[in-house]
């Protein structure tokens, strides 16, 4: 197990609030509601991420859309079934502290994130039709009571060549964003639906000391 799995997968998100908080569930009596935070990008558009939080930590009635909050938690996921979709990995910022900003124009570095954890399956490597160089990973980071977050990563150019020789079981760690993809997906009875899917976008990634050893950038 790797170090301390709080510090596995650490979350600092910024943005205004982009819709209604609305009640997501309950474990041991304790509620939990979900909400949209819009996050800045350079490019003068907007990552709409999924924030779960306690009722414990902050009323229902506070997550006022429009409002300017930081927050700072975890990045995890979980099997969600649905009828159309069927199993399908939902991921969403788990929140341990929020606090609100006066203005969004206060906000420095509104998107940052970094995971401690093992390569699950093989990288999978392909360029664009421009010539550019990506590869996709799936990452398992361990958190308390034996459970593991599964998150999708995706690496860029040099970053791109080096993860496309990582083997499943080694211990990379990432420094990122988390970044949103809006897509369309058709159903079975011929509705298209608006979908989006999350990934951590890489801008550096180093091997754990214990590979080092194996591999060399």
């Amino acid at each position: 197990m790797v170090g301390n799995i709080i510090d596995n997968n650490m979350v600092t998100i910024s943005g205004k609030i982009g819709s209604q908080a609305e009640f997501s569930h309950e474990v041991y009596g304790e509620g939990f509601y979900s909400f949209i935070l819009e996050v800045p990008r350079l490019s003068d558009s907007y990552d709409k991420i999924c924030v779960t939080v306690s009722e414990r930590l902050i009323s229902k009635e506070s997550l006022e859309i429009g409002k300017v909050a930081e927050v700072e938690g975890q990045f995890r996921s979980y099997n969600n079934y649905n009828v159309n979709d069927g199993s399908k990995l939902v991921l969403t910022v788990f929140a341990r502290e929020i606090n609100f900003l006066e203005d969004e124009k206060k906000i420095k570095n509104p998107n940052q994130i970094f995971l401690n954890g093992f390569i699950c399956k093989s990288p999978v490597y392909r360029t664009t039709p421009f010539g550019r160089e990506i590869t996709d990973m799936l990452i398992a980071v361990n958190r308390p009571y034996n459970k593991s977050d599964y998150i999708p990563c995706i690496a860029w150019g040099r970053n791109a060549r080096f993860s496309s020789g990582l083997s499943i079981g080694q211990n990379v760690k990432i420094w990122g964003r988390i970044q949103s993809r809006e897509y369309q997906k058709k159903l079975d009875t011929g509705e298209i639906i608006n979908k989006t899917a999350y990934e951590v976008s890489v801008s550096k990634m180093e091997l754990s000391k214990s590979d080092e050893n194996d591999n060399t950038d």
